[in-house]
């Protein structure tokens, strides 16, 4: 997998406040910037859980305590599908 790197500027007391280890606040803002970008259908479930370094099953367990739901189908939606079925 082809990675990228993107840098950001933050003030040098920022980790001392949260308390956390540069690896433990990376890993916070790819899961927080995963599901935004999923809550907001920017990415797939599973562009999303390959963005937080997640595995599916992690990332959609993530999503549950989160309380955002795993799938964005309405009922309508269901409803569609089901007549497609018949």
């Amino acid at each position: 997998m082809n990675t990228q790197t993107i840098s950001i500027d933050l003030p040098s007391d920022i980790l001392l406040a949260l308390n956390e280890t540069e690896a433990e606040f990376k890993l916070r803002i790819k899961t927080t910037l995963a599901m935004r970008l999923y809550k907001l259908q920017k990415l797939t479930i599973g562009k999303a859980a390959q963005l937080s370094g997640l595995s599916r099953y992690e990332f959609e367990s993530l999503l549950s305590e989160n309380d955002i739901p795993i799938s964005n189908l309405t009922l309508d939606d269901v409803f569609n599908d089901c007549k497609k079925l018949k």
